[in-house]
């Protein structure tokens, strides 16, 4: 019964969920984004655990990026299904990345868990509390 009548809440949960992970994300991503190239060539070179060893900054810079400007997008609910699918990608290479490090499945968990929450998301969608359901009404 209690189940149940928390089913009318399911767009408060997803906001919640947005606002959380968002402000996490930026967290994550405003410190990359602001420590340069130097950072973004480290970032970007994991990468080259899929093979794709050229122009690791560019990488590096995109997937810090990604992580501040697709936090932002998640707490607005704007853009919220392009972001969690470059969210997504982005913790598969990190998941990549701690894997071919050696690093095993224990360091490996945030970046997995993290990415099956951005995988939801781009199912759910944002939800009716997002500016994606302001402006497409």
């Amino acid at each position: 019964m209690v189940l149940t009548y928390l089913a009318k809440y399911k767009d408060a949960g997803i906001l919640i969920l947005r606002l959380g992970v968002g402000i996490l994300f930026i967290r994550h991503g405003a410190p990359k984004l602001c420590s340069g190239p130097e950072q973004w060539n480290q970032l970007g070179g994991a990468m080259g655990y899929l093979g794709i060893t050229f122009l690791p900054t560019v990488w590096g810079f995109m997937a810090a990026s990604a992580e501040l400007f697709g936090g932002i997008c998640l707490i607005l609910g704007i853009f919220t299904r392009t972001a969690s699918a470059l969210l997504f990608l982005t913790m598969v290479v990190a998941t990549v990345f701690h894997l071919g490090q050696g690093q095993g499945i224990q360091a490996a968990t945030p970046a997995i868990e993290n990415g099956i929450i951005f995988l939801s998301l781009i199912c759910i969608g944002p939800g009716k509390y997002s500016l994606e359901a302001l402006l497409c009404r």
